[in-house]
């Protein structure tokens, strides 16, 4: 018995065909998105947004321009070199109009300069890094959720305001955590702290105890992680085994989602205070969002996956403003959008294709606190979308220079 043809191959030929008759009425609207699936990042992205793709497609009634909508996806394994090849191809055989990444820094700036090269839009959910408005801005790039500016500046004032002044990072040693190390020096220098030392790790690192003792031995009041997801986690877990907290170091987790959360447990991560773009908990509109996506992931989201979903349907409400896939026509009603959603709030697409909107400071509650497994963290105070961002005029961007 032949075997059964999966959603995902019949999608890929799909926009393969479709590649051949681009013009034909019928011929569908593809999008793909690239995901670490199994790696570091799976929790906190990986098949949840992909799911997230697909819901956005499906609430937007699966067409546009009276097209089908087809979704590709892929696992990337984190690795730069498969990123820029699924990428290539999707543009260059599937007739992919658009991907959204959540991915590292390093892949997602190489996506986005492949979509500049074929005048494709690329929208960056996962990745952090700031040049990717910056010195690699492109004019069919948009940075959507967070980078690492927002997560800097709101997590290093509230921390600095509380007497935190001397600081020691640990870094995930790319793209990211080099953005996310370099934005929190400059702000808690630009506060009157002071960083005493950092130190690099590689991705997937499994045992943080040098990083820990030379964190320790600095005698730093915080100790900031600028990593994510599993590499995180477990830093943040082997820093309690080592007991730096209770001998009265700070911990400060510069990128943490709700899944970091529930990883480490209430019992660590209590009182930790972190930026986020998105609570499912946080009002009417996004327990609305999170119990569907719930539904159908038994997890609720984070705040990428749920941004790929608001990301998505506005991509697709602006191919049917447009009439047209073409790219600059939709960049074009994109920069006209106001972005007000479960997710987003007050949001606007800058020339140098930051999406600014409001951003959260929240804290990990008590044990005593939470009311459910889920119920992980409260919002302190909402940071407006112009204070919680780099100002436009410090942006390096030749396309506002030009």
């Amino acid at each position: 018995m032949a075997a059964l043809i999966t959603r995902r191959e019949l999608a890929i030929m799909a926009c393969a065909v479709a590649a051949t008759r681009a013009n034909a009425a019928e011929s569908p609207v593809c999008v793909g998105i690239v995901a670490d699936m199994t790696g570091v990042y799976s929790t906190n992205g990986g098949p949840g947004a992909v799911l997230a793709v697909q819901m956005a497609v499906e609430d937007f009634g699966g067409r546009v321009l009276g097209r089908p909508v087809e979704v590709l996806s892929a696992d990337y394994q984190t690795k730069i070199d498969l990123a820029s090849g699924i990428v290539t191809k999707w543009f260059d055989a599937d007739h992919v109009s658009m991907v959204i990444e959540h991915s590292d820094s390093a892949s997602a700036l190489a996506i986005q300069k492949i979509g500049e090269a074929r005048k494709r839009i690329t929208i960056a959910a996962g990745s952090g890094t700031t040049d990717l408005t910056n010195k690699a801005c492109s004019p069919y790039g948009i940075h959507y959720v967070y980078d690492t500016y927002a997560l800097a500046a709101g997590a290093g004032r509230a921390i600095v305001a509380e007497g935190g002044k001397t600081w020691f990072i640990i870094e995930a040693d790319y793209a990211f955590g080099h953005s996310l190390a370099k934005n929190t020096t400059e702000m808690v220098e630009a506060l009157g702290g002071q960083v005493l030392g950092s130190a690099k790790h590689p991705l997937g690192t499994s045992d943080f105890a040098s990083y820990l003792l030379q964190a320790q031995a600095s005698k730093a009041e915080v100790i900031a992680f600028a990593n994510s997801g599993t590499d995180f986690s477990n830093a943040v877990k082997q820093a309690a085994e080592f007991g730096l907290a209770k001998n009265g170091q700070r911990l400060a987790g510069l990128l943490v989602f709700n899944t970091d959360v529930k990883a480490i447990g209430l019992q660590i991560a209590q009182g930790m205070e972190f930026v986020t773009a998105y609570d499912w908990n946080y009002d009417d509109a996004t327990r609305a969002f999170g119990k569907k996506f719930f539904g159908r992931f038994h997890a609720m989201p984070t705040m990428t996956q749920a941004g790929i979903y608001s990301a998505v349907g506005y991509y697709l409400r602006a191919v049917q403003e447009a009439g047209d896939t073409d790219a600059d026509k939709v960049m074009a009603r994109l920069h006209k959008t106001r972005f007000n959603d479960f997710f987003s709030r007050h949001g606007y697409l800058r020339a140098d294709g930051l999406m600014v909107h409001d951003m959260f400071l929240a804290r990990a509650k008590k044990p005593s606190e939470s009311e459910g497994p889920w119920d992980l963290i409260q919002i302190e105070t909402v940071i407006p979308g112009d204070k919680a961002f780099a100002p436009l005029s410090t942006s390096q961007c030749p396309l506002i220079h030009s």
